[in-house]
């Protein structure tokens, strides 16, 4: 929609070609349905939140930044707000008012919209795109833009079928994962904690040479399968990237605002005020009750002894686990529960400062077909949103 819109603001007879029902199935879905349109956030901010291929986005996105697009939506008359972690949503929380007016503008734009049509071939002649094979017809072009995604939601249409037809023109693909995806892990204390979120918690990511390759703080689920939630979701995207298909240790620090030192104390209190309970008894004012049988186990503790005979070497062995809780993660879930797909059309392949396919005159590619994908918070549709519109502008 953002480089049909572009395109034909640039003065092109444009013509989108929509595979489903009705246009932005998947951007109905983002933001579980509210739309996290983009972050209002620093240049560098957006850059550093990029995990694939960050430098290639520079003339898409200081050609159509984060504040251009919330200009254009407000102006057209789509009133925005800015949350928790600058992100930026439309004010009715409802995903269908963007679409709305993406698609009042592509009509004011006249755009023609073809919809339930699948692209089966791209037909080029002497290295340059000359039209589009949809349902079997050849549609007549002298450009065609490219945005179908990947290969995650492909419930929404993007089944990444389109990359086989972009292979057989000469284009590369990258290895194509799933990313922003919950976590599986073999613990099975893990299962029995499903429907468990924790606030506030840190969470590590080690490689399979214990090189750490996340480590941030936030939120997270326990599910019946693995972990989930906001920061795992982050975490999956580096898993993605660098140990993707190993198994990793993963590991939460329960109280990361507390010191080991502070933690001690904060032990010898809670024991103080419990004085002649069992262990198990004794630790509901500091972790999830479903969470304390699992912690005294890991730790080795005996959790009918009384707290008063709690050596220190059992307090430490506990502290220790409640510091740095062990996770077995053995992969991600699919591109069906996956937000985004990381790898695509390889970069080189592609002008950043057009869109333009390097290979074939007249195709551009955009979005996450692209070998492109950035952390939750606004940042992937701030991507489609800059690629689109120099597309369509180029």
């Amino acid at each position: 929609m953002m480089a049909a819109i572009s395109a034909s603001e640039a003065g092109w007879n444009v013509t989108l070609i929509e595979k489903n029902e009705k246009l932005g199935k998947k951007l109905f879905i983002t933001g579980k349905g509210r739309c996290n349109v983009t972050n209002d956030c620093e240049a560098s901010v957006f850059f550093d939140n990029v995990v694939s291929n960050p430098k290639f986005m520079y003339s898409a996105y200081y050609s159509f930044d984060n504040n251009m697009v919330m200009d254009m939506l407000e102006s057209l008359g789509c009133r925005l707000k800015v949350e928790r972690g600058n992100r930026v949503f439309p004010v009715s929380d409802h995903s269908s008012d963007i679409i709305r007016t993406l698609e009042n503008k592509l009509k004011s734009e006249h755009v023609k919209v073809l919809l339930n049509k699948t692209l089966n071939d791209i037909v080029v002649r002497e290295g340059k795109v000359t039209g589009a094979v949809v349902d079997g017809k050849t549609l007549e072009c002298d450009r065609l833009i490219l945005a179908t995604g990947g290969k995650s939601y492909p419930q929404t249409g993007s089944d990444g079928k389109v990359f086989d037809i972009l292979k057989s023109l000469g284009h590369s693909l990258t290895f194509v994962k799933p990313a922003l995806v919950p976590l599986t892990v073999k613990d099975e204390w893990v299962y029995n904690l499903q429907g468990l979120a924790l606030k506030n918690v840190a969470f590590t990511l080690e490689g399979p040479k214990q090189k750490t390759i996340f480590s941030d703080q936030g939120e997270m689920l326990f599910t019946h399968f693995g972990i989930s939630g906001p920061l795992i979701l982050s975490a999956s995207s580096l898993y993605s990237k660098k140990a993707f298909g190993q198994e990793c240790m993963g590991y939460i620090d329960l109280k990361p605002a507390l010191t080991p030192e502070m933690l001690d104390k904060r032990l010898l209190r809670d024991f103080e005020s419990n004085n002649n309970k069992a262990l198990k008894n004794s630790l509901d004012a500091l972790l999830p009750k479903a969470l304390i049988p699992v912690v005294i186990e890991l730790s080795g503790n005996d959790p009918f002894k009384q707290v008063n005979l709690v050596t220190s070497a059992e307090r430490e062995r506990l502290r220790g686990i409640l510091k740095k809780l062990p996770l077995h993660i053995t992969g991600t879930r699919g591109f069906s529960e996956a937000i985004i797909t990381q790898g695509g059309i390889n970069v080189k392949e592609v002008d950043p400062s057009t869109m333009g396919s390097k290979l074939i005159e007249g195709l551009y590619l955009t979005g996450e077909m692209l070998d492109l994908d950035a952390y939750t918070g606004g940042f992937n549709l701030q991507i489609a949103w800059s690629t689109g519109h120099l597309a369509g502008i180029s």
